[in-house]
């Protein structure tokens, strides 16, 4: 099992504007990248509760929850960090959770079930699992556009020395960097 934290950026490194929106991505005239590496393995997704909320009006999946498995890629569960109580469409396999997420490990490794981990976002979410020594791989799809602001791609000082490059190559009009992280000091 793998914790992968895939997701896309602005080449300023902002994953959402200020308002949370994605627009700026579904701006991109391009064809999504070729991720099958990375979802094929995947069984359980985690997320945020401002990436999940965006996803839930974005694709209306409360008023629309047959749209729910095409909207993760067919990921069976979702584990969906939060402070606060969430509303989850009828039928789909959410479960909202609130702690560190060393507190919920053997829940996302049971839903995992040998398979992968999809860290979603956001990218706090992703620096808790680095934070914990847990993350595997960064998976960044970098658009042509760059935001004055916004949510930032990881907003944790991560050197050199724990991220080693696998590749770097074009998807469209997406550069698509690959890396492994490597072990370093973790918080407790």
């Amino acid at each position: 099992m793998r914790f992968v934290y895939y997701t896309a950026s602005t080449l300023n490194g902002f994953l959402a504007d200020p308002d949370n929106s994605l627009a700026w991505l579904f701006a991109v005239d391009s064809p999504e990248p070729d991720v099958s590496d990375v979802l094929d393995t995947v069984t359980v997704s985690v997320m945020g509760s401002t990436t999940y909320e965006w996803v839930l009006d974005h694709e209306d999946l409360l008023a629309h929850p047959e749209k729910w498995e095409a909207s993760f890629l067919g990921v069976r569960s979702v584990v969906v960090f939060s402070s606060r109580e969430l509303p989850v469409p009828a039928g789909a396999g959410v479960r909202v959770v609130s702690g560190p997420v060393r507190d919920h490990l053997a829940e996302i490794e049971a839903a995992a079930d040998g398979g992968d981990v999809w860290v979603v976002g956001g990218g706090d979410l992703a620096g808790q699992f680095l934070d914990a020594g847990l993350l595997d791989r960064i998976v960044v799809a970098v658009a042509p556009a760059a935001l004055r602001g916004g949510a930032p791609l990881l907003p944790r000082d991560v050197m050199p020395d724990r991220l080693e490059l696998v590749s770097a190559e074009a998807a469209g009009q997406f550069a698509m960097l690959r890396y492994r992280v490597r072990p370093g000091d973790q918080l407790a």
